[in-house]
């Protein structure tokens, strides 16, 4: 129903997700949510960027692709790359772009609506996780031509009743608030257990809010009563008793035309309690390094505060990213914290070596910081 839905499906439509078929989104809607629907479903196994920049619009012209749903960290990375590689193709065939795996910021949003889209499909933001098994929240359906904010996911789906949650576990009511998300019914897509553990399953999910799921994420109700996901709750930090999310300064870093790629993570702080620390990958032809690192600290400030600004800003190649295209900001985070002894599982990583490359970096720096 939700491809059905979310996505406009037509009978005979070519449906194009370019997720790796291992993650949960290739099981729903590269198996299940097309096949379901009788629809042709594309498989692509590769990278966004192999043998060229233009592969996915490649994909596109060649396989008349009416449906296209991919990841915003891919986007941004091809962002990086100009227009000429989308234009190189055609694409009169898509009708619907859709944007899945973590919250996509404005730039990549006006740019895959614009430069790929040309101004004339449908973009959805689409919010869900692996647990719910599918879409929860996205821009469509709704009534016919109704408003899609830019990178909101705005509208539950059918059969969805998100709420949010103050810190004392009580549900907030009216617009213009922000809590913790949580869904306050079942569905039928839903995590049923853990294998194996589950007790696992109902700490995780069930005990911060009894009679909720808790989605681990934080979300914005506005005005109208639309939703925008905020981030993962445990990427908010508090600096100096002030909370914000990381993606919130990512956000306002993602603005300077040089930076195309932005990680933050939270870092202990003697002083401030947390800090953060910022992963910037910056575009190839950046000559003035210093000076760009100080520019994104004086966006940073006027847009969000002066206590917002991170106390490190490290540049670097490319982030660890997943073959989904996810960035693996725990792998960051025990970088800067100095776990790197303890990875954990990187099986999952496009490519591994990235986090010698990342850790090279930042001795680097580090020494370069205390010299």
């Amino acid at each position: 129903l939700s491809l059905q839905y979310v996505f406009d499906y037509q009978q005979g439509d070519v449906f194009g997700c370019v997720a790796d078929i291992g993650w949960i989104t290739g099981h729903s809607y590269v198996v299940y949510g097309p096949l379901c629907n009788g629809a042709t479903s594309v498989l692509f196994e590769s990278t966004p960027v192999y043998p060229d920049p233009g592969r996915y619009w490649e994909v596109v012209q060649r396989l008349k692709i009416n449906q296209f749903y991919g990841a915003p960290t891919a986007i941004r990375l091809l962002l990086n790359y100009g227009e000429e590689w989308v234009k190189k193709y055609d694409r009169s065939s898509l009708k619907t772009l859709g944007s899945v795996g973590e919250p996509i910021n404005n730039e990549a949003w006006q740019w895959f609506y614009h430069v790929v889209g040309e101004g004339r499909c449908t973009l959805v933001d689409t919010w869900w996780q692996t647990e719910t098994g599918g879409i929860c929240i996205a821009p469509r359906p709704s009534e016919e031509k109704a408003e899609i904010i830019p990178a909101m996911a705005m509208r539950p789906f059918f059969g969805i009743v998100p709420v949010l949650m103050d810190e004392n576990g009580k549900v907030i009511e009216g617009n213009d608030v922000s809590g913790a998300l949580c869904i306050a019914q079942p569905w039928p897509g839903m995590a049923r257990t853990i294998y194996g553990d589950h007790q696992r399953f109902v700490d995780a999910y069930f005990k911060a809010y009894p009679g909720y799921y808790f989605t681990g994420d934080g979300a914005y109700r506005t005005k109208k009563g639309y939703y925008q996901i905020t981030g993962r709750m445990d990427d908010v930090i508090n600096i100096s008793g002030h909370r914000l999310g990381t993606a919130e300064i990512e956000d306002a870093m993602a603005d300077h035309p040089e930076v195309p790629e932005t990680a933050v993570i939270g870092y202990p702080h003697k002083i401030k309690g947390e800090g953060a620390f910022a992963f910037v990958v910056l575009k190839e032809q950046t000559a003035h390094v210093d000076r760009v690192k100080e520019e994104l600290k004086t966006i940073v400030a006027s847009k969000i505060a002066k206590y917002a600004v991170p106390d490190h800003i490290l540049v670097v190649k490319r982030l660890p990213k997943t073959r989904s295209g996810k960035i693996m900001r725990r792998l960051l985070r025990k970088v800067v914290t100095e776990q790197s002894s303890n990875m954990g599982d990187v099986t999952t990583l496009d490519d591994p070596s990235v986090v010698k490359e990342i850790l090279d970096a930042y001795q680097k720096y580090k020494e370069k910081s205390s010299s």
